[in-house]
């Protein structure tokens, strides 16, 4: 039988390094790929961290250039100008109009193209950004419309949907590597290398690092 293949689509962030993992872990790193974007964003360090860590893994890495959406919208995450805030309806300023639903689109366009069914995200309701593209109800519809769009069968896997963020770096702790992606990933909005520890991507990834390490110890 031919073996079960992957696509994550990987940032190079906590979350997405979690995946990555995982999914060597389940299929093996020769059956994994890793797919960034860059579209502008401000933190491009992280597409640095997501080089070294597929490196590290062994995983078929690439990186598509989605700067064009730089033409047609504004953000505080690709303006390194703008101050970030969180708007009086909850929505962040750093949210990017589409994001997520053309990386799941280029991740499929690439995934059916390698003969790879299974596309894994990281993306999570639970400690809720704000951003409805992170929603389970919008993953569930993006994966309907694939799947009528190429008429092919993609699995969409959300294996962070319900985890909060303490949660999630204990996933990675049961994985063995909770400190290669304290150490290797990267968060902050900022593009601080190590994290500004200011910005609500910081905040969210140390609160919830502090939250497992003290019920770890407890």
């Amino acid at each position: 039988m031919n073996p079960q293949k992957a696509v994550v689509v990987f940032s190079g962030g906590q979350d997405s390094a979690t995946c990555l993992i995982q999914a060597v872990r389940r299929y093996g790193a020769e059956n994994v790929s890793a797919l960034s974007f860059q579209y502008g964003q401000r933190h491009a360090l992280e597409l640095e961290c997501a080089r070294r860590i597929a490196a590290d893994w062994g995983v078929h890495h690439m990186v598509l250039d989605l700067s064009l959406m730089r033409q047609i919208t504004h953000n505080a995450l690709m303006d390194d100008t703008a101050e970030i805030q969180t708007a009086s309806n909850g929505m962040p300023n750093t949210f990017v109009d589409g994001r997520n639903a053309l990386f799941l689109l280029y991740a499929a366009i690439y995934a059916k193209s390698q003969g790879i069914r299974h596309i894994i995200t990281g993306v999570c309701e639970t400690d809720f950004s704000g951003y409805p593209d992170c929603r389970d109800v919008f993953v569930k519809s993006m994966n309907v419309t694939l799947n009528l769009a190429m008429d092919y069968g993609f699995q969409i896997h959300t294996p962070l949907m319900y985890l909060t963020k303490a949660q999630t770096w204990g996933l990675a702790d049961e994985m063995g590597a909770l400190d290669y992606i304290r150490e290797h990933s990267h968060t902050c909005y900022h593009g601080v290398a190590g994290g500004c520890g200011k910005c609500p991507s910081c905040l969210l990834r140390e609160n919830g690092l502090a939250e497992y390490l003290a019920g770890k110890a407890a």
